[in-house]
């Protein structure tokens, strides 16, 4: 027997869960909280609006058999094509090579180098991490993955699974790219977004089992933990206070904000957002001791490295993600939730508490800063709201100085915010499809889960979901894509979202 299986610990939290879950379950606010969520449910069944916005709509359905489907299909599927055919040419010579049979192997579990490509960026401190990694790791994925199609008939690129929004949205990206002030200060911006692309790509078409689903996320949490062990570490023997991300003099007292492998404390704290969720579902699905225990310690360095990094956006974000999650998993537990949350509010730690209270206090030198920033940003979309400047917030940066500066002289780097940002880079029409996208990923999702009947992949969906959700929210006061690997951790969540909803589709389609 493992320490795990024998662990006090582990049971005790275990048992107090299934008597509160109980508890609630039975007493009479359970039963209050459970007939308005019939009484809702009978309503949304009826009610046209739900029933609109539940239906898919004559693009989606039309989508599959689409010219431009089919196309855009081809075009992606044109390497594997290839290589199948180099390798009909000389099929005898192919099988008898030690090294492309390795190869071949490889990229038919091309899976798994995705989620070490997810661990690895994850790990690499900000010193050593260079932006073009990440395009040269799913390349190479991708390379891999196209090699195995050689002897692998199942294994194409699955193209039609992201939609035809996402395909609305690349053509925007490569218009503001055409059309940039400065296509030279562009181009570094859209090899981060082909990167993105790759990655939803290869989380959709790599991943064939909810086995693969897990074992891809538990890769990538795994390195995040890792992360947050780290960052416990820098909260425990101290980091130096940088007067520009917090408030001395409203948040007196508080210690360095922790950062671990990322560049700022504001980028490991979304990344945490998008990732505890995951951790959770991985707790649940869990089919060993062993394996609850490495997951309870890895939520809890989660929990604990948000925290230290006194992101309040984030905080914000993770609890929103979580209510999503549980609300999709069982909504009765949301309110029992909520009211757990307050109670726990008075026994945080001063300095986290004393953060708490700071959110939406205008007299914080940070929030203030970011009505300074928007300001700017809406004098900048007088002149550029229907084309944009250009792709990358360097091009946004240089168009600022022909404006006036904000009250301290400085011009905004970014507009800290994800919508205004896309608005800025790539016009109205680009706004539109990026919304879309994002609507279209949640929606597929929550529709999926309701379909679904793999226990999993049901769990990893939700999760997923709730912290796409969350981001978003964090999206509404801080660029989150500013810090390339937290854009390519988003994309690569949007590709997990796909990625469920296909394995729930796919007994619907046998």
């Amino acid at each position: 027997m493992s320490i795990a299986s024998n662990s006090l610990f582990l049971r005790v939290l275990l048992r107090i869960w299934s008597v509160l879950t109980f508890a609630w379950s039975e007493s009479a606010v359970g039963h209050f909280f459970g007939r308005i969520g019939r009484a809702i449910q009978g309503w949304a069944k009826v009610s046209p609006l739900c029933q609109f916005l539940w239906r898919d709509g004559a693009l989606l359905r039309a989508w599959p058999s689409s010219a431009i489907c089919t196309l855009f299909t081809f075009l992606l599927n044109l390497p594997c094509t290839i290589i199948r055919w180099i390798y009909r040419l000389g099929k005898g010579v192919w099988d008898g090579s030690v090294v492309f049979r390795l190869v071949s192997a490889m990229g038919g579990a091309s899976w798994l180098f995705l989620g070490l490509l997810m661990l690895v960026m994850m790990l690499v401190p900000h010193d050593y991490w260079n932006n073009l990694y990440g395009l040269i790791g799913a390349v190479g994925v991708c390379g891999l993955f196209v090699l195995g199609s050689a002897n692998h008939p199942k294994l194409r690129v699955e193209a039609e699974r992201v939609g035809p929004y996402m395909v609305f949205y690349l053509i925007c990206i490569g218009c503001a790219l055409a059309a940039s002030l400065s296509t030279r200060m562009s181009m570094r911006f859209f090899a981060f977004h082909a990167t993105a692309f790759l990655l939803v790509l290869l989380a959709v078409s790599s991943i064939k089992s909810a086995d693969d689903l897990r074992r891809v996320v538990a890769l990538a949490v795994g390195g995040l933990t890792v992360a947050s062990l780290y960052g416990c570490y820098q909260s425990y023997v101290g980091v130096e206070i940088v007067a520009s991300q917090q408030d001395l003099a409203l948040n007196y007292g508080m210690p360095g904000r922790i950062y671990a492998f990322f560049d700022n404390p504001n980028n490991f704290a979304e990344l945490l957002a998008m990732f505890i969720p995951l951790n959770l579902a991985l707790l649940l699905i869990s089919k060993t001791w062993r394996g609850r225990f490495w997951s309870i310690v890895a939520l809890v360095l989660g929990v604990a490295a948000i925290g230290f990094t006194y992101g309040r956006a984030s905080w914000i974000g993770c609890a929103l993600a979580i209510l999503v999650f549980l609300a999709l998993e069982n909504w009765r537990l949301v309110p029992a939730m909520l009211v757990v949350g307050l109670c726990a509010i008075p026994f945080l730690p001063e300095t986290i508490y004393n953060r708490i209270l700071t959110i939406g206090n205008m007299k914080d030198s940070s929030t203030a800063y970011r009505f300074y920033i928007f300001d700017a940003t809406f004098t900048l979309l007088k002149d550029y709201w229907y084309r944009g400047v250009g792709l990358g917030s360097d091009v946004m940066r240089q168009v600022f100085t022909g404006y006036p500066s904000m009250p301290d002289g400085s011009f905004p780097i970014h507009t800290h915010n994800n919508y205004l940002q896309m608005w800025g880079e790539t016009g109205i029409v680009g706004l539109v499809a990026y919304l879309s996208v994002i609507l279209y990923g949640l929606k597929r999702g929550v529709k999926a889960f309701y379909q679904g009947t793999n226990r999993e992949v049901r769990h990893l969906l939700a999760a997923a979901v709730g912290a796409f959700f969350g981001i978003h929210v964090i999206s509404l006061a801080e660029y989150t894509w500013f810090y390339p690997r937290n854009m390519f951790t988003y994309w690569f969540l949007f590709g997990l979202i796909l990625a469920c909803v296909k394995l729930v589709r796919q007994p619907q389609q046998a």
